[in-house]
């Protein structure tokens, strides 16, 4: 077989169109190994276009879950319009692609001998490593609030499972009347407009069954993500059921009273009656152990092939990594899994690196028949990923109906194709 050649690699989007189009593919040196550990929107992307790329590549991937729950979606389960179930996925549908899968939790990584470590003495050698571990929280930065506390009495929700349905029965719960606290973070952090759709998931189940209530977000931050379409449809739906207090007007919360249910902020203190703290982020210990971090708590890559700085031959993508003007979320992790893949298979094929494409489209819903979006393509410059003026944009502000309908489709279809592209 030919040499795959530079062509072939040019222009990886969203969709990696030149899989349609390359003809041949070669063997990499002695079939690599290549391990990938964490089974999300990166990780299993990354996994399949390696194979896709390379068919002779050793692929494995490394999970410590037996299924996959998607965040994306997840704040449908808040307002009753979707399941958990819904959001499940297994990784059969990996392995007839040829990609081994193994279920385990990685406690180390050792760069220099290239070795992942899993529990009961298991090791993996590896030629590449992907590394896409997802997110860890900052809980110091709200006194009182902890990982024990998320996962018993104030859920965060910020992964979807079991402090997802937790949230959601204290919604079923509240009384008529009564207040729900959302605390958004800092940035950066894992979905960007993720609190305020979440805002509007809730109040859409608590306007059809509890309108007497009230919800505040307490934001560290003094503006967010696709603002003035979101304060658009909560008035438009909600009246003033939605409320939005920014950080310089008090919405930064600093602690946690466990015993009378307040968050306590700079200014005022605020009493709920459900309370969903989500915490200031980080990247996910795997990356802090392995020494992935900088002083940020992110991990920093280069930005052309998502190769760490500090470790050669490891590879970080999705949310912990540092990737310029993206935003984390699970379609800009899909668009890292590609240009990531293409990357490695280029580098073990001593071809010049492509030149990537990257894409993010992130939708959001205010009713299960309003939808609000933006969407952004990427190109890298002076070794930095940055928007493309004029590609992507925001909904426009004064859409008819129907096309917030349309958007609101085009949420859930986006959500199947994506879905079917990782583990279909």
């Amino acid at each position: 077989m030919s040499q795959l050649n530079r062509r072939d690699f040019i222009k990886i989007g969203a969709t990696l169109p030149l899989l349609a189009t390359a003809k041949s593919y070669a063997a990499s040196p002695s079939s690599a190994k290549i391990v990938v550990i964490g089974g999300g929107y990166g990780g299993t992307i990354a996994a399949k276009y390696l194979k896709k790329l390379d068919p002779s590549l050793d692929v494995l991937l490394i999970e410590k879950e037996a299924s996959y729950r998607s965040c994306p979606l997840s704040n449908e389960v808040l307002s009753g319009e979707r399941t958990l179930d819904s959001l499940t996925f297994n990784y059969r549908g990996l392995s007839s692609h040829g990609i081994h899968i193994m279920q385990d939790e990685v406690i180390g990584i050792d760069p220099v001998k290239q070795l992942v470590h899993g529990l009961e003495g298991r090791h993996y050698r590896y030629d590449r490593l992907i590394v896409s571990p997802g997110v860890d929280y900052r809980w110091e930065m709200i006194e009182g609030y902890s990982a024990e506390i998320a996962a018993t009495t104030y859920p965060h929700a910020w992964k979807a499972g079991a402090q997802t349905e937790l949230l959601r029965k204290q919604l079923l719960a509240m009384r008529d009347g009564g207040t729900v606290l959302i605390s958004a973070p800092p940035n950066p952090f894992r979905c960007p407009p993720g609190p305020y759709e979440r805002a509007a998931q809730i109040a859409h189940y608590l306007k059809h069954h509890k309108p007497k209530s009230k919800i505040l977000i307490l934001d560290h931050k003094d503006a967010f993500s696709k603002q003035g379409l979101f304060t658009a449809g909560w008035s438009r739906f909600y009246g003033d059921m939605i409320e939005w207090v920014g950080g310089a007007a008090g919405g930064k919360i600093e602690a946690l009273s466990l015993d009378d249910h307040q968050l306590v902020g700079e200014f005022d203190n605020y009493r709920g009656d459900v309370i969903n703290i989500i915490p200031a982020q980080k990247a996910a210990p795997l990356a802090v152990k392995a020494d992935l971090t900088d002083q940020s708590g992110w991990c920093p890559v280069d930005q052309r092939s998502f190769e760490s700085t500090r470790h050669p031959n490891i590879y970080v993508i999705g949310d912990a990594a540092i990737a310029g003007a993206m935003p984390k979320s699970g379609y800009a992790a899909n668009s890292q899994g590609k240009v990531c893949a293409a990357a490695i298979v280029a580098q073990l094929q001593g071809v010049e690196l492509p030149e990537p494409s990257y894409v993010n489209t992130c939708y959001s819903l205010i009713t299960p028949d309003y939808g609000i979006s933006v969407a952004a393509v990427y190109q890298l410059h002076e070794g930095r990923i940055e928007a493309i003026k004029g590609a992507g944009g925001l909904s426009p502000p004064q859409a008819d109906p129907r096309l917030r309908a349309r958007e609101a489709q085009f949420a859930h279809g986006w959500f199947k194709n994506i879905t079917t592209d990782m583990f279909g």
